[in-house]
């Protein structure tokens, strides 16, 4: 064996593509039928046949003439796992129908309190998971509330509306862009943000403007 995997490979390479040659020549100057396979110590596959030939007919041929069967071990194996798969399958489908209320006839009482015992963990976790799903949605929501308020007391500053007098409330339309109140008429107005156009608004620099619109 050649130590050095370098060379090894030098050599295998060039054994391979001579042997190759030679089975290439049988099947030509011969008419012999020649089916190669091999592997090298990297698990790289190489394989040379016969013109017209494939692998299959020739292991095909082989099992005739020899009356063998490749194959037969192979496939019981496979038989073999999927017949643990099977069981393996309705296992699992049959704790399902367990955790379900069903096939629990069978069961004995230190089956049945493992069983509840799983069941009871199983709420338990769902329930916690809930419960920090609704904590999020609160939390969400309260800063949504808090966004409108900054907003309300934002719009009050600019109309230089004391707090205390304000009569002018937020409507929620997803936005936090409109706001309804009453003025001294006790008229509805209606009051809704949008960005400034400094070649309308002389002097007015970039951000946000207030329109008031007049409904009753």
């Amino acid at each position: 064996k050649i130590e050095n995997q370098t060379n090894r490979q030098v050599t295998y390479s060039k054994r391979r593509n001579g042997l190759f040659k030679k089975a290439t020549e049988l099947a030509v100057l011969c008419d012999a039928t020649v089916s190669i396979i091999m592997i090298s110590s990297s698990n790289k596959l190489h394989e040379q046949h016969s013109p017209g030939i494939t692998p299959k007919q020739v292991y095909d041929k082989y099992q005739r003439d020899r009356e063998v069967d490749l194959w037969a071990k192979q496939y019981q194996n496979m038989q073999k796992q999927l017949q643990d798969l099977n069981e393996i399958n309705r296992g699992l489908q049959k704790d399902i129908r367990r955790r379900m209320g069903d096939c629990l006839e069978d069961l004995a009482i230190d089956e049945l309190r493992c069983l509840e015992d799983e069941m009871v963990n199983a709420v338990k976790v769902i329930r916690e998971r809930k419960t920090k799903k609704i904590d999020n949605n609160i939390d969400t929501s309260k800063k949504k509330v808090r966004n409108s308020q900054e907003i309300h007391r934002s719009l009050l500053q600019e109309f230089d509306i004391p707090k205390e007098e304000s009569q002018y409330g937020l409507v929620d339309n997803g936005e936090y862009n409109h706001v309804l109140g009453y003025n001294d008429d006790n008229r509805i107005l209606a009051l809704r943000l949008q960005p400034c156009q400094p070649n309308l608004h002389a002097g007015a620099g970039s951000g946000s403007c207030v329109t008031t619109y007049t409904l009753l």
